[in-house]
C-alpha cells in the first residue's frame, strides 16, 4: 500500500468529520441569519407607512393600497417564519434544517419582489423628490441585506435577485409601455446603475458569507481541539492515577512476603536448629516474591508491546493435557477435582501466550474455590473453538465483574484473594487483546464462575507465510 494514501477507515472518519462540521456551520449560519433578520423586519415595518405617506396623493390610490397590502402581508409572513424557526428549528441541523430552508426561502425573494415593485407606483409618475426618497429606501434596503441576509447565501441571493428583477421590470415597463422611449438617456443610466449596484451587492454578500463561514469553521475546529485536549488530559490524569495506584498496590503486596523473609531469616539466625521448619516458609515467601515480579514483568511487556505474537497451529488436546498435568496437583492439595473435557481441535494462536492465558484462568479458579472442583472444557463455537473454565467457587458479584480485570483489583472479603496479587485476570485481558481472542465471563455469587475464551480454528488452506497482522487486526506486528 502506498504510504501516502490514508487508510480507508481514516478517510471515512475524515469525511464524517467534514460532514459534521458542515452541518454545524450551516446551523450556525442559519441562526445568525434569523438573528440578524429581525432588525430588517423592524425597519421594513417602519418604512412601509413612510412610503405610503410620501406617495399618497401623487400616485394611483388603488395601486398604492394593493402594494401596501402586499408589503404588510409579506412582512407579517416573514415574522411568522422567524418565529417558527426560533420555536421549532433553532436547535435543528442536518436534513430537518435543510428542509426548513428550502420550504421558506421563497419568502424573502417574494418580499424583495414586492419592495422592488414599488417602482411601478412612482417611477416617472410621482414628483422627482418623492421618487428620490423611494429610490434611497430601495438602495438602503438592498445595502442592508449584505450584512443582514448574507449569512444564508440562498436567502440573500433570492432577496437581491428579486429586488433587482422587479426594479428592472418596473423601469422597462415604464420605458417601453407607459412612455415609450421618453428620457431614454437618464433611464438607461439608471438601468446601468442598478446593474452595477446589483453586481456589487452580490459580490459583497458572497465575500461576507465566506468570511462568516470561515469564522464558524474555525470555531468548530477550536471546539473540537478543546474537546480533544480535554479528553487527552482526562486520559492522562487517569493513567497517572492508575500508575500511582499500581505502584502503591505493588509496594503493598511486595512488602508482606519480603517482611516475612526478614522475620524467617532472623528466626533462623536465632534458632538454627529449626531449619527444617523455617526453610519451607522461606521458600514459600521467595516463591511469592518471584510470582509477583513475574506478573509485573508480564504486564510491563504487554503494555510496552514487546511480546512477540507467533500465531501457528495448536493442538488443543495436547495443550490442555499439559495444563492438567501442571494444575492437577495444586487442585488435589486443596481437595478439589480438576476435570477436563477435550475434543480434537486445531486452533490458530500463540502456544506460549495461550498456555499462559489459560493457566492464569485455571490458577484463578483453583485459588477461589474451596470445595467442589474446576472443569476445563473445549467445545465448538461457530467457526472456531471455545475453551471454558468452570469453577464452583465463591463467585463474583455483578458490581465487581468489570473491575476484576484491572491491575491489583481484589474483591474485599473474597475467599482466596489474600493468596493472590490481583494481576492474573489483568494479564488475561492483555493477552487476549494481543492474541485477538475474545474473553467473556458469567458468575453467580456463592455458586461459581465461568470464563470463556474464543479461539479461531486453524484453516489448512491459509497461507503459511501470512503474519498475525494479516489474520487479526488486534495481533501485534512481529519486528
Amino acid at each position: 500500500m502506498n504510504s501516502s494514501s490514508p487508510p480507508v477507515s481514516d478517510s471515512r472518519h475524515v469525511v464524517m468529520d467534514l460532514a459534521a462540521r458542515d452541518e454545524w456551520v450551516e446551523a450556525k449560519l442559519m441562526r445568525s441569519f434569523m438573528r440578524s433578520g429581525l432588525p430588517g423586519l423592524h425597519s421594513a415595518s417602519m418604512v412601509i407607512p413612510i412610503i405610503v405617506v410620501v406617495l399618497y396623493g401623487d400616485v394611483d390610490d388603488l395601486a398604492l393600497f394593493l402594494w401596501t397590502l402586499a408589503a404588510v402581508g409579506m412582512t407579517l409572513w416573514r415574522y411568522h417564519v422567524v418565529n417558527l424557526y426560533h420555536r421549532e428549528y433553532a436547535g435543528a441541523s442536518g436534513a430537518k434544517l435543510r428542509a426548513f430552508t428550502s420550504r421558506h426561502s421563497w419568502t424573502w425573494t417574494m418580499s424583495a419582489v414586492v419592495w422592488g415593485a414599488s417602482m411601478f407606483l412612482h417611477f416617472r409618475k410621482a414628483p422627482v423628490h418623492d421618487q428620490f426618497i423611494c429610490l434611497i429606501v430601495l438602495a438602503g434596503m438592498a445595502g442592508f441585506a449584505v450584512g443582514a441576509f448574507s449569512a444564508s447565501l440562498r436567502y440573500f441571493m433570492g432577496y437581491t435577485n428579486g429586488l433587482a428583477y422587479s426594479t428592472l421590470a418596473a423601469v422597462g415597463y415604464s420605458v417601453m409601455v407607459e412612455q415609450p422611449f421618453i428620457g431614454t438617456a437618464a433611464t438607461y443610466g439608471l438601468v446601468v446603475l442598478v446593474l452595477i449596484y446589483w453586481l456589487a451587492l452580490r459580490l459583497g454578500g458572497k465575500r461576507f458569507n465566506q468570511g462568516l463561514r470561515k469564522t464558524f469553521e474555525l470555531q468548530f475546529a477550536n471546539s473540537a481541539l478543546i474537546a480533544s485536549l480535554t479528553e487527552k488530559t482526562r486520559t492522562a490524569l487517569e493513567a497517572v492515577e492508575a500508575k500511582n495506584r499500581f505502584i502503591a498496590s505493588a509496594a503493598h503486596d511486595l512488602r508482606q512476603p519480603v517482611h516475612a523473609l526478614s522475620l524467617y531469616a532472623d528466626w533462623l539466625q536465632a534458632e538454627p536448629e529449626l531449619v527444617l521448619q523455617i526453610t519451607p516458609k522461606i521458600v514459600q515467601s521467595t516463591h511469592a516474591v518471584n510470582e509477583l515480579f513475574n506478573s509485573l514483568f508480564d504486564l510491563a511487556k504487554l503494555d510496552a508491546g514487546v511480546i512477540e505474537v507467533n500465531l501457528q497451529r495448536i493442538d488443543l488436546l495436547s495443550l490442555i493435557g499439559e495444563l492438567e498435568l501442571q494444575y492437577a496437583p495444586v487442585a488435589r492439595e486443596k481437595g478439589l477435582a480438576l476435570r477436563t473435557h477435550v475434543v480434537k481441535a486445531q486452533v490458530l494462536s500463540d502456544p506460549v501466550l495461550l498456555k499462559r492465558l489459560l493457566g492464569n484462568l485455571l490458577s484463578n479458579a483453583v485459588r477461589h474455590t474451596e470445595r467442589g472442583g474446576v472443569l476445563l472444557a473445549v467445545r465448538r463455537a461457530g467457526e472456531g473453538w471455545r475453551v471454558d473454565v468452570w469453577d464452583t467457587g465463591v463467585g463474583i458479584a455483578p458490581e465487581h465483574q468489570q473491575a476484576i480485570f484491572q491491575e491489583f483489583y481484589r474483591v474485599a472479603k473474597h475467599n482466596g484473594t489474600e493468596e493472590g496479587f490481583g494481576l492474573g485476570l489483568s494479564i488475561v485481558s492483555r493477552l487476549s487483546e494481543a492474541l485477538g481472542h475474545g474473553v467473556s465471563m458469567r458468575s453467580v455469587p456463592g455458586r461459581g464462575s465461568l470464563f470463556r475464551v474464543d479461539i479461531p480454528a486453524f484453516d489448512d488452506k491459509a497461507d503459511p507465510t501470512r503474519g498475525p497482522e494479516d489474520n487479526f487486526e488486534t495481533a501485534q506486528e512481529r519486528p
